[in-house]
């Protein structure tokens, strides 16, 4: 029979990192930058404008279970907050999330990345760029 494993929140797995900021720098709360941070990188944000970016634009999404007392936190502060993570805390963190999920789905878990080489097009003699699909497991 197989055991039933509850899926943790990020909460559960990011919220008892230590927050490197100053006590009086904190206008935004570290879980909150945290989760915003992974649900923008899920959907492709690149950089910290980009996490910025995602934030403002999902505000109302955001609102229904993270606090936000100060709003979106700019792109600066979000960059700031990672450069100061201490890295082997946040990959334990991270492995910890991941491999909850991991336990939490039926059956094997199949990740799927596509990707379109840039500059792979050529116009000029009709041909589409190239597009690449990976799909692993473990």
């Amino acid at each position: 029979m197989n055991k039933v494993v509850q899926p943790l929140t990020i909460e559960a797995c990011f919220g008892n990192m230590e927050d490197p900021r100053m006590d009086r720098r904190r206008l935004h709360k570290a879980i909150d930058i945290m989760t915003i941070t992974i649900c923008a990188a899920i959907c492709g944000a690149e950089a910290w404008t980009d996490v910025e970016l995602f934030g403002k634009a999902k505000l109302e999404w955001l609102k229904t279970f993270l606090e936000l007392p100060n709003g979106i936190p700019s792109h600066d502060t979000f960059g700031r907050y990672f450069a100061r993570l201490n890295p082997k805390e946040f990959e334990a963190a991270f492995l910890r999330w991941v491999d909850n999920i991991r336990q939490t789905m039926p059956g094997e878990v199949v990740a799927i990345d596509g990707k379109s080489v840039r500059r792979s097009h050529d116009r000029g003699n009709d041909k589409a760029a190239i597009h690449m699909v990976s799909a692993w497991t473990v």
